[in-house]
C-alpha cells in the first residue's frame, strides 16, 4: 500500500524562486491529504503533477499566512472545476470565518460540501479515522496556537502464504479468519496454527508534521518512534537567540527533539529565505542526527 509524502513547499514565510512556502501531501493508498496550503499550492500541485480532485482532507496547522493563504484559492479552483465530492478541512476555529467571509463577499457558493472541524490546541486528539489510517493532533509551541498531525497506519490484516492454499484445502469462507489471526481446523479435526499458514503483515508506517515550533519536548510522547518526522528548521545554530524570540526551532533543535524521540527518519524544512544554499542546514542537523534529510520542493518521500 502507498503511504509517501510529497513536498509542495519547504520554505517559511517568503517564498524564493526554487522554494514555495509550507504545504506537503501524504498519499495513503491514492486517498491524498493536503497539509498546510501556502500562497500558490494549486500552481505547485499542477506543477508536480497531482490529481486535484483525488485530494479529500485538509489540514492546517495554524493561522499564519504562510500556512493557509492558498486555501481560498486551492477551494475556488475546485468549485470551478465543478467539483461535487466533499472536502474535509481541519483548522483552528476562526479559519472558518475565514473562509465564509471570503466566500460571501465574492459572491461564492461552493458547488460541494465543505465540512469544516475545529482542532484543539490541547492534548492528543483522534481527528480522522478510517478503514487505513488515523490521524491525530497535538499542540506546538509557537507564538500563535498551532497543531502538529500524526498520521499512523492502522495495522493490516495477516498475509495467507500462497503455498498453504496448495498443501491445504482452506474454504474460502474460512480464509478473512485466517487473515483475522484465528487458528484453522479442517474436516478431519486437524489443527493448523495460524502462524504455520500466515505471515506478519508489514508494521504500520506513520508521518509526524510539526511545522513553525519553538524546540518544545512535551511533543516527545506523541511522536515516539515514527517513521519520518518533519520538525521546522527555520534557522541554523548561530541564530539560536532570534529563533528562541520568535519561537521557532534551530537545525540542532530538530535533530535532538528527533534523538529524543526515537524516530527513525528525520525531513527538516520551513527555511528561512535568508538561505540560498540549504545544505549547511543538512550537514549541521546530521551531526546530532545523522538519519536526516532535506524537504525539497517535488520531491516524494516513500515511508
Amino acid at each position: 500500500m502507498t503511504f509517501s509524502v510529497t513536498i509542495l513547499g519547504s520554505n517559511s514565510a517568503i517564498p524564493t524562486l526554487t522554494r514555495n512556502p509550507s504545504a506537503h501531501l501524504l498519499n495513503v493508498n491514492e486517498r491524498l491529504f493536503l497539509i498546510d496550503c501556502a500562497e500558490g499550492t494549486q500552481l505547485q500541485i499542477r506543477k508536480f503533477h497531482v490529481h486535484f480532485q483525488r485530494i479529500q482532507r485538509i489540514f492546517i496547522s495554524h493561522l499564519h499566512g504562510d500556512h493557509f493563504f492558498g486555501l481560498i484559492g486551492l477551494l475556488n479552483t475546485f468549485h470551478l472545476l465543478g467539483r461535487k465530492e466533499e472536502i474535509h478541512l481541519y483548522g483552528p476555529p476562526q479559519l472558518k470565518e475565514i473562509l465564509d467571509l471570503q466566500l460571501e463577499v465574492s459572491l461564492t457558493t461552493l458547488n460541494y460540501p465543505l465540512l469544516f472541524y475545529p482542532l484543539s490546541f490541547s492534548g492528543f486528539n483522534l481527528i480522522h479515522e478510517d478503514e487505513k489510517v488515523t490521524v491525530h493532533s497535538f499542540p506546538l509551541l509557537h507564538s500563535i496556537p498551532t497543531c502538529g498531525f500524526l498520521f499512523r497506519e492502522k495495522t493490516q490484516l495477516r498475509k495467507i502464504r500462497k503455498k498453504i492454499l496448495t498443501d491445504v484445502d482452506i474454504p474460502v469462507s474460512e480464509r478473512h479468519n485466517l487473515k483475522l489471526g484465528k487458528d484453522f481446523v479442517d474436516a478431519q479435526g486437524r489443527v493448523f496454527r495460524n502462524d504455520e499458514l500466515t505471515q506478519d503483515p508489514p508494521s504500520p508506517r506513520s508521518y509526524a508534521y510539526c511545522s513553525d515550533t519553538a524546540y518544545t519536548e512535551s511533543i516527545v510522547p506523541f511522536i515516539r518512534g515514527c517513521d519520518l518526522l518533519y520538525h521546522e528548521t527555520t534557522f541554523m545554530q548561530n541564530m539560536a537567540a532570534s529563533a528562541r524570540e520568535k519561537l521557532h526551532s534551530t537545525t540542532l533543535d530538530a535533530a535532538t527533539l528527533a534523538k529524543k524521540a526515537g524516530v527513525k527518519k528525520l525531513m527538516i524544512g520551513h527555511f528561512s529565505a535568508r538561505y540560498d544554499e540549504i545544505e549547511p542546514l543538512l550537514e549541521e542537523t546530521r551531526s546530532v542526527f545523522p538519519g536526516t534529510i532535506l524537504a525539497e520542493d517535488g520531491i516524494t518521500i516513500a515511508i
